[in-house]
């Protein structure tokens, strides 16, 4: 068994990549499942109308045009 990775042989940085692939499959696999699509915070779009233009004087008074 190699301790160094530097002097490590072929099978065993084959068997790195096998194991890190395995956990990113994993992981990946794991967060599409823990997504739940009906859970009540879903966003939705309010639309705000605008209202009558106001024009201010300078006596403080509203004015509508």
């Amino acid at each position: 068994m190699n301790h160094s990775i530097y002097s490590a042989d072929r099978t065993t940085h084959l068997k790195i990549v096998v194991v890190a692939l395995v956990a990113g499959i994993a992981v990946a696999g794991f967060g599409i499942s823990a997504r739940s699509t009906d859970d009540g915070y879903t966003q939705t779009a309010r639309v705000m109308k605008a209202g009558k233009a106001v024009t201010m004087t300078s006596s403080d008074t509203a004015v509508v045009r």
